[in-house]
């Protein structure tokens, strides 16, 4: 791998655009152009890529590549406002000319201001500017050796260790060796094929061990436990007569294997599996195995109990870049020629502390340690350096690094993964003494571990953050909590209520993930000094009114501002039985404290990479505030409203018939009924709601408000129905819903409109620019899918609320079931600012004219119309 951390190469992007802003000439600049780009990454161009290759085309004309890096990249330069399209041909004609393995991946072409870079394989081409290109920088992966394809192939290594554990992990829990025994176990495992590659131990001892034992593992569970105890054991501690081999394992200390297990029992199978696990090259693993290997062997009622969800690295860099790591390179930039500066900014990062209060099985920690040991190790390069550029590697590195783990703190509510999360730590303490080994050419190996992470078990709401970690200690607050949206067990119901309501009977609805906000806010208030906090959450918490259960209290009453931002993006989890998840990062810092510039992240594309822009103020609804020209305060909040804050007609939710869909009846089922039942037609009415008004399909609802007893008597089918109804009620645990089941032929909620109505569909496809609308009559009852408005001057409001205005209006402060649109009318409809000394009954002409336009292809639905 290249020793340059992405931190590192776009802070050099950055210099690099700033170098080339003027540059326009082809043939003059080109060579010293991309000299300077390779080294962006660390790279002497002349060892991989060459200049102004000739090439043989297929009409037999001949040409010059003006950079050619075989399978790789071939570039096409033109001069400042040259026509890239033609240098796209041209590139193209070279490329079909190359011999099959010379054929590169990537095509790039280029005026020195403007970047396209075509990806053949998948032949999806991104454009950017100079300017752009440190935002962007991620895109030339592949010019590293940890490029795209490293990574996949990275992520398969991990995937199949994990698998390999788990196969142990489920033949020994088969076999009722389960429960916290069979973690320990497996974490001491984990830890022990790890050593036997990556020079803990000599190399593959442990597998020569175990290969000692006999073919039907009978005494293969007992050698294990005897090899743990022998690392819990210093040197001095052991028995002299102890095997020859067993002797050469190191004292590892730590707390990993103090304690002695339970003996597992093994057979013929489970030996083989540990064999096969052994014989995996560990070395090549990312940290985030261990994360992988918890969501491995934990059953699946037990991960969507505690909504734990597997991150990748990349998706992990995303919240600590922009929390620290991103500030601390740039320091490092302004003080690198400055030897003294140095060494005082190597104690500052040695005395940081960092708590991840829903740490899981430490991924988060994790690659927060490695960042912060690359930069150690760049700063320690800097320091040994000597004027002419030559590094000192006679000094004694043992003495050189001062990054540990103990300066890691977490919360984690199952036991297991806390195990996973401190292995983990000295895991990547190890794969980092062993880079900075590389750099100075000597062998660094902290073993026995004298210094620990402090992982604690706990449920993090009820912990008090405070004993572990004093606010005054406490550097940055980082992690990704738990996503259980509104559904809580009877312990978690108190939790928030105590957040959220400590004074009322019940919590509000805000969604789990908003209490780690909460008490960080609280946890941060507790000490003078600034202590910046990020999160992944939901992207909920940003929309609707959860806006105001959560960032009311963030922003005003505990005076925070955010400070960086990514809008709304796909969570992918690499793990088994992964989770989908729309989520948003945001951190926040005390507003006497805050930083001047903020990060604000959108996506193009759902699942893409991020685009950052530099802003003066993040709105809680994640847009930029800073240029919203009469926003006078960028914090400002949407709150519900019963009733619209101007004149205009009143929305309603359709009726709640609360009959487990027994009075309900699709297009098929209604002639059916009826041939039983035919007296049942008087009663049957329209019944439309978002799925019928988009895509124009067919229902009817049983309306039996005015039945009387002898129709009902006459009816048997219609009367079990009702029979059925009031059991479904009678059953239910809602105070309101049991009362009605006194009157089963009755709506929970009757709320029919009585003229004609505008519909509006409660969920809608994001996907689609306007929220398709229609207009309905009685005897149609909307149902509780639907809002609608009812009177005069809807026309009106038809040309309204099918504007882009009022799309923006949704889009901002609306709610999401998903990421598709969630309508409402307190908080989108009621709120919606329009001029009060304007007569909007102008607008009835636009309405119609929408209506007229679909009048022109009457068989075609709103789902075609909007689409």
């Amino acid at each position: 791998m290249n020793d340059l951390s992405w931190n590192e190469i776009k802070l050099r992007a950055d210099a690099f655009s700033e170098d080339w802003k003027d540059a326009t000439y082809e043939k003059g600049e080109t060579q010293s152009f991309y000299d300077d780009f390779f080294n962006v990454f660390g790279k002497k161009r002349r060892e991989v890529a060459r200049y102004e290759e000739h090439v043989k085309k297929l009409d037999n004309r001949h040409g010059f590549i003006d950079l050619f890096w075989p399978g790789v990249l071939i570039v096409e330069q033109k001069s400042t406002g040259k026509n890239l399209d033609k240098a796209a041909e041209q590139a193209g004609e070279y490329f079909d000319a190359l011999k099959p393995n010379d054929k590169p991946r990537y095509q790039l072409v280029c005026d020195f201001q403007n970047f396209r870079l075509l990806d053949r394989e998948d032949r999806k081409e991104k454009t950017f500017t100079l300017a752009e290109l440190p935002k962007n920088i991620r895109r030339f992966s592949f010019m590293l050796e940890d490029d795209s394809t490293f990574y996949e192939e990275q992520k398969e290594l991990s995937i199949d260790a994990s698998r390999l554990m788990g196969g142990i992990h489920d033949a020994l829990f088969d076999d009722n060796y389960k429960g916290k025994k069979l973690e320990i176990f497996l974490t001491r495992l984990t830890f022990c094929l790890f050593a036997d590659n990556t020079g803990i131990f000599e190399e593959n001892l442990f597998q020569k061990l175990i290969n000692r034992t006999s073919e039907d593992g009978q005494y293969t569970g007992a050698w294990i436990e005897h090899i743990f105890q022998t690392l819990s054991k210093h040197k001095d501690d052991r028995q002299t007569n102890l095997d020859e081999d067993i002797a050469k394992l190191p004292y590892v200390n730590g707390g990993l294997f103090d304690k002695p297990n339970l003996i597992s029992v093994f057979n013929k199978d489970m030996r083989l599996r540990l064999l096969s696990a052994g014989g995996f090259n560990w070395s090549g693993i990312s940290p985030a195995i261990f994360g992988e290997l918890f969501q491995s062997v934990m059953d699946k009622k037990e991960r969507r109990e505690q909504g734990a969800h597997y991150t990748s690295e990349r998706d992990i860099l995303k919240l600590i870049n922009p929390l620290f790591m991103d500030d601390l390179w740039r320091k490092f930039e302004v003080i690198k020629s400055d030897k003294s500066k140095l060494k005082t900014f190597q104690n500052k990062l040695a005395s940081m502390t960092f708590l991840d209060p829903a740490c899981g099985c430490g991924n988060f920690l994790v690659i927060a340690y490695r960042e912060l040991r690359w930069l150690e190790i760049e700063i320690l390069k800097r320091l040994h350096t000597d004027t002419k550029g030559k590094l000192n590697r006679e000094v004694d590195i043992n003495t050189l690094s001062k990054i540990n783990v103990h300066q890691f703190y977490g919360i984690e509510l199952n036991d297991f993964a806390a195990h996973i999360a401190r292995s983990a730590l000295w895991m990547m303490d190890h794969f980092m003494n062993r880079e900075l080994g590389k750099v100075f050419r000597q062998e660094l190996l902290r073993i026995p571990l004298e210094k620990s992470p402090t992982i604690i078990q706990a449920d993090a709401l009820d912990e008090d953050w405070a004993e572990l970690l004093p606010p005054e200690q406490c550097s940055f607050i980082f992690g990704n909590p738990p996503f259980k949206g509104g559904t809580r067990t009877k312990k978690q119901k108190e939790q928030m209520r105590t957040l959220t309501n400590p004074n009322g009977k019940g919590a509000t609805p805000l969604d789990y993930v908003g209490a780690w906000f909460l008490k960080s806010a609280t946890y941060v208030q507790k000490t003078n000094h600034n202590i910046p906090f990020a999160f992944v959450a939901t992207n909920s918490i940003t929309q609707g009114e959860q806006v105001a259960m959560l960032w009311e209290s963030l922003l005003h009453e505990h005076k925070l501002e955010i400070i960086f931002a990514h809008q709304s993006f796909i969570w992918e989890s690499e793990a088994s039985g992964k989770a989908v998840v729309s989520v948003v990062i945001i951190g926040l810092e005390k507003q006497k404290h805050a930083r001047a510039n903020r990060m604000l992240f959108s996506y193009e594309e759902s699942k893409g990479d991020p685009i950052g822009k530099s802003v003066v103020a993040i709105s809680p609804y994640l847009f930029d505030a800073s240029g919203m020209g009469n926003l006078a305060n960028p914090n400002l909040i949407i709150h519900g409203a019963t009733k619209p804050i101007s004149p205009r007609p009143i929305m309603t939710r359709g009726p709640q018939p609360t009959d487990d869909g027994n009075y309900i009846f699709c297009a098929e089922a209604i002639e059916g009924f009826l041939r039983k039942e035919p007296k049942a037609k008087k009663f049957m009415r329209p019944y439309i709601g978002a799925a019928e008004l988009i895509n124009d399909k067919r229902r009817v609802i049983l309306d039996l408000e005015n039945i009387t007893p002898n129709e009902l008597n006459k009816m048997p089918f219609v009367k079990e129905l009702v029979d059925k109804v009031r059991k479904f009620r009678e059953a239910s645990p809602a105070k309101e819903t049991k009362e009605m089941a006194k009157y089963p032929t009755q709506f929970l909620n009757r709320r029919i409109p009585q003229k004609p109505f505008l519909i509006i569909p409660r969920v809608s496809s994001e996907n689609r620019e306007y929220i398709p609308m229609a207009y309905d009559k009685p005897p149609t009852i909307p149902s509780d899918s639907v809002i609608y408005l009812e009177g005069d001057n809807t026309l009106s409001m038809l040309s309204i609320l099918n504007s882009a205005m009022h799309m923006a209006w949704v889009r901002t402060v609306g709610g999401r079931l998903e990421s598709r649109y969630r309508y409402s009318n307190t908080i989108i409809y009621n709120t919606f600012p329009m001029p009060l000394d304007k007569d909007l009954s102008k607008l009835a002409t636009y309405g119609q004219k929408i209506l007229d336009a679909r009048a022109k292809n009457p068989d075609t639905t709103l789902a075609v119309h909007y689409k």
